[in-house]
This record gives C-alpha cells, sequence and structure tokens, in this order.
C-alpha cells in the first residue's frame, strides 16, 4: 500500500526527493503517514482537501478485502 500512496504523491509534487512514506501497525490498523516539502504540501493536501480524501479513498478502495483498516495522515511538520 505504500507503493501506490507514495507513486501518487510523487506524481504531485515538485520535489519528489523529499517524499516520504511511512507505516506502523497499531493493532488491526495501519497507520501511513505522508511527508513532504513544506512547499508541497498544498499540492497532496488540495483545495478544500480534495487530493488527500482522494487518495484515503482510493486506499480504501484498494484495501477493501484486506481485514485491515488504513488510515492515511499527512505530516504538516516536515523539515
Amino acid at each position: 500500500m505504500e507503493e501506490l500512496v507514495k507513486y501518487f504523491v510523487k506524481n504531485l509534487v515538485d520535489n519528489e526527493q523529499v517524499v516520504k512514506i511511512e507505516s506502523s501497525r497499531e493493532g488491526d490498523e495501519i497507520q501511513i503517514l505522508i511527508t513532504v516539502a513544506p512547499d508541497d504540501i498544498g499540492k497532496v493536501i488540495g483545495k478544500n482537501g480534495r487530493i488527500a480524501q482522494s487518495i484515503r479513498a482510493i486506499v480504501k478502495a484498494v484495501s477493501a478485502k484486506e481485514k485491515i483498516r488504513y488510515n492515511v495522515r499527512i505530516n504538516k511538520d516536515a523539515d
């Protein structure tokens, strides 16, 4: 799932080298944390959060058959 999210995010941002996707498991839920350059944060969130919502919807659709829930978060405190 990380690779799918990384693919989408890298195609949205200008500075691909800074993109970092991390995941951690907490019970039956996997947290996916997206970190990008501060200048690119708006491109990942989108107007009114529409791009972020779309990424979350795609992740939810792809993982529908799994018994694991994914939670996608965007790190706003990138270096």
